[in-house]
């Protein structure tokens, strides 16, 4: 059991560090080529970062386990939200810029809505929910790159607000490293960095979501638990780090930014490559007074912790903290009843 549980940390911990070099790489090419920072931005910083829990959903859902890979898609976002979002308004509450906020949030609840379709209706996931998934992804993609090239010296798009963030927490690392000097790298480095990051989000995947496996099967703890917390958690750790350097930067709002677009890919782009790959069914392996636990607790407190985040942001244009309160209260409730039902 020990080594399962070493093997299930070295896989979180090779994800994350797979993500981070994939990202530095990729950009570090597009950079040469003279890709616009934007641009690089609506594409390599955006599907780096949600990297792991691509790689694990996907993993997860082609090995016959789509309880993982429908958890960790939900669990990421609750983690985001009541956890790491939390966290950030907790300790210092920030103004928002309510337009910045509006593409990125209709665009997660049309997808939740149609997530929501799927799990009650159909019960099952398949292609054709995977494809239209990833097609609100692609629109959003678009739109949000459109939206750039109308707004020059405007204020900060959410993508453009995500590769400020990206970079603040870039610039920490590199600082800590002692080495500020990116540019001196060469396209071979870059190019290696590229091809090992990806390699080790892959083994890292394998290795988290088979130690995954075992340890429910001996703690008797059903795999979308799992999924529903240790995953979803240790996939989320990048953006915990995003946060807290974020914060300790004075840029609160632009972690909040970056917490909801993160959100967002979750519910689209995870949970779409996943069903596309290898569809899935709505997973029943706990009940709550004879009802599917997943419908009554789990989707629902998806939707409330996101509605408690952004309603006050869209119509005050500001967070306060006893929402951070209450959303970290939250998360902790929803923690214990996984691991007590």
């Amino acid at each position: 059991m020990t080594i399962t549980v070493l093997l299930f940390i070295l896989g979180l911990i090779l994800l994350i560090k797979g993500g981070d070099w994939f990202v530095d790489g990729a950009t570090g090419i597009a950079h040469r080529f003279h890709i616009p920072d934007l641009l690089i931005g609506a594409t390599v910083v955006s599907i780096g970062t949600t990297l792991p829990e691509v790689m694990v959903s996907a993993t997860s859902a082609l090995s016959g386990h789509g309880e993982i890979a429908y958890g960790n898609a939900i669990g990421s976002i609750i983690c985001n939200t009541a956890f790491i979002a939390a966290i950030s308004i907790a300790v210092k509450p920030a103004t928002v810029e309510r337009k910045n906020l509006r593409t990125p949030v209709m665009f997660f609840f049309l997808a939740a809505a149609l997530y929501c379709f799927t799990a009650y209706v159909q019960g099952h996931f398949g292609r054709s929910t995977g494809i239209m998934l990833l097609a609100i992804f692609l629109i959003y993609m678009i739109l949000t790159v459109l939206q750039m090239g109308h707004n020059p010296g405007g204020k900060d798009t959410p993508l453009e607000a995500h590769i400020e963030e990206q970079t603040i927490a870039a610039s920490e690392a590199e600082s800590a490293a002692g080495n500020n000097d990116t540019e001196k790298n060469s396209t071979g480095k870059d190019v290696l960095l590229l091809v090992i990051g990806a390699a080790l989000i892959a083994v890292g995947a394998n290795l988290l979501v088979d130690n995954g496996i075992l340890i429910a099967r001996a703690l008797h703890v059903p795999e979308s638990v799992i999924g529903l917390t240790f995953v979803a958690l240790g996939t989320s750790l990048p953006e915990l780090v995003t946060a807290v350097t974020s914060l300790m930067k004075g840029h609160g709002a632009l972690s909040i930014g970056n917490i909801i677009g993160a959100n967002l890919f979750n519910l689209v782009l995870v949970s779409g490559v996943s069903a596309s790959l290898a569809p899935f069914d709505v997973p029943q392996s706990s009940t709550i007074g004879d009802y599917n636990a997943s419908l009554i607790l789990e989707i629902p407190v998806m939707l409330f912790v996101m509605l408690f985040l952004t309603m006050p942001a869209m119509f005050r244009g500001k967070l306060y903290r006893f929402q951070g309160v209450i959303l970290l209260c939250t998360y902790a409730a929803f923690c214990i009843v996984q691991f007590v039902m």
